[in-house]
Formats: C-alpha cells, sequence, structure tokens
C-alpha cells in the first residue's frame, strides 16, 4: 500500500464516512459509531475532502480540519484520512472507484445522513456511486421524512433492506441500501461554523 494511504486487509468491512469535516463534530462520532456496532464494520474512515463541489466556499485548510477531527476520536476503529486529496480527486463516484480497486477483497460500505440522501439525485453520477458500495443512510433531525420521499430513495427502493436485516448490506452487491434510525443529534458542521466553533 502507497504511504500515507490507511490500511485494511481482504476480508475486512469498512465504513466510509465523507465530507469536509469543517469542523467535524460528536455528530460524526455518534454516526461512526453506531454504523460500527449495527452494520458490524471493522473500521469506519472519515474522508476529508479537499473540498465539495456543491459548496461556494471552500472549507478550512484540510490538514487543520484533521487535526481537529481526530481530536475528537477516541475509538481506534475509526480513522481520519485524506486519501482523498492524495488519489487527487474532489468527487464521491471517483473517490469509490479508485478506493475499490485500490482495495481488492476488502468491502466497503458508503455511509451519509439523511440529510443528504435528499439532494443525492444532484450528486455527480449519483447512480454510479449506488452501483459502486452499499450504502446506509443515517436519520438526521428534520430529514427523516423527506429522505424517504426522495428522488434517490424510490428509485433505489428495490435495492432496500429493512432496518432489522441492515447488517446484511455489507455481504450484498451494490446497490443494497439500508436506512437506520438512530438517537438524534442536532449538531451540523454550518451550524458550528456560524457560531464560531470552526
Amino acid at each position: 500500500m502507497k504511504t500515507g494511504f490507511p490500511l485494511a486487509f481482504p476480508g475486512q468491512t469498512i465504513g466510509l464516512l465523507g465530507g469536509s469535516f469543517d469542523p467535524a463534530h460528536d455528530g460524526h462520532v455518534l454516526i461512526s459509531k453506531v454504523a460500527l456496532r449495527r452494520l458490524r464494520l471493522d473500521r469506519v474512515w472519515w474522508l476529508a475532502s479537499p473540498g465539495n463541489p456543491l459548496k461556494v466556499h471552500g472549507p478550512a485548510p484540510l490538514e487543520t480540519r484533521m487535526q481537529r477531527a481526530r481530536a475528537l476520536i477516541r475509538d481506534p476503529r475509526i480513522l481520519v484520512t485524506d486519501i482523498e486529496s492524495r488519489l487527487g480527486l474532489r468527487k464521491t463516484a471517483d473517490t469509490l472507484q479508485a478506493v475499490v480497486a485500490l482495495y481488492p477483497g476488502t468491502r466497503f460500505v458508503w455511509l451519509m445522513g439523511s440529510d443528504n440522501l435528499v439532494q443525492f439525485h444532484h450528486w455527480d453520477r449519483w447512480r454510479q456511486i449506488a452501483e459502486t458500495v452499499p450504502m446506509a443512510v443515517m436519520a438526521r433531525p428534520g430529514s427523516r421524512l423527506a429522505a424517504r420521499r426522495s428522488v434517490a430513495a424510490q428509485v433505489l427502493r428495490p435495492f432496500q433492506f429493512p432496518e432489522y436485516r441492515a447488517a446484511l448490506i455489507t455481504q450484498a452487491s451494490a446497490p443494497a441500501w439500508a436506512f437506520l434510525n438512530l438517537p438524534m443529534s442536532g449538531l451540523s458542521s454550518t451550524a458550528l461554523r456560524q457560531k464560531g466553533a470552526a
């Protein structure tokens, strides 16, 4: 494996949580812990993005965001990585394709909040993302109903696993996804930036 890239081994199952993490907060930790437990993951990687193409203003410097994120984490199974920057990529579809190719035999699951599922159909090559790795959608305050009614949810409905069988998506071929309800955290990076916590 290339220097600076996270370690993963054939047979492991790893959740991928993408985002700018500007700043990372306890909501990200909660999502990661729930995913580790409910999906029986070996690891969760936080893919700290160089920048979100859908956001007008750029985030804080990548190294700053990664340091702040690492300071929050107490579980050794959660890793913050700049693999997207190291690969020279910015779009999720490209990142997932590259990661799957880099780690043959390792199973990956894309983790995202229900607020992202609402606008998932606006993401570049969103159908390709859904066909590359299974997905777990984590409930976020104020977006559960909208997420369930979203364009992407309707298109992907035939591939949805019931919540009580969510762990099976890690063994399924994509497209496969599950919606996970979890204790609600109202934290958001946007709100924290507006309060000056970033």
